[in-house]
């Protein structure tokens, strides 16, 4: 008998950041929820990160979701705008393991060959696609919150599961390697 699962899919961002929600149920996908949190409107690179923990805990906290799918901040030509990024993932990450959210972190080529089947996909080919596997209109007023919904399916899609813990089972991830290498935190 298969377990509903509830993944969390997340798009970090400075900017926009997107999550999307699905429920797994045997081969069964259902959108539960997907959205953006805007954080032009916050002043400092702070305060949007405490808005990012913020939100990303209320979202655990009310769909509880069994693991998080997070997408891997890419190589830009600003070092400054990465580390910010980079930090946006972070704040992410640490709001999921406060909460015990066994995590995985996949490049964005990965998610849109997993997605689409091309790994250069457009966010309008992804969103396309999305539909096509959801089997309902989305919204892609914001393409991070599709973006999202996309890294949720791509973990979905490889995951069964890869995801992160560090609970002794032989999955493996953030915790394991917090608990494994506690010198590194230094």
């Amino acid at each position: 008998m298969n377990k509903e699962k509830i993944i969390l899919g997340v798009d970090p961002g400075t900017r926009i950041m997107g999550y999307g929600i699905i429920s797994v149920d045997g081969n069964a996908l259902t959108l539960v929820q997907y959205g953006v949190l805007k954080l032009d409107k916050y002043s400092t690179h702070e305060l949007k990160l405490k808005k990012i923990y913020e939100r990303m805990t209320q979202i655990i906290e009310e769909y509880l979701p069994d693991e998080m799918a997070i997408e891997a901040p890419f190589y830009g030509v600003n070092a400054q705008s990465m580390l910010k990024l980079g930090r946006a993932q972070g704040v992410a990450i640490a709001a999921a393991l406060n909460r015990d959210v066994p995590i995985v972190e996949y490049m964005p080529k990965t998610v849109k060959q997993s997605v689409t089947g091309n790994g250069n996909a457009s966010k309008e080919q992804v969103a396309y696609m999305l539909e096509h596997l959801l089997k309902m209109k989305l919204d892609t007023q914001f393409y991070d919150a599709t973006d999202a919904v996309g890294v949720a399916i791509c973990h979905y899609m490889h995951g069964k599961t890869k995801a992160l813990t560090g609970n002794g089972s032989k999955k493996k991830g953030w915790s394991a390697f917090v608990s494994e290498n506690p010198e590194r935190l230094k």
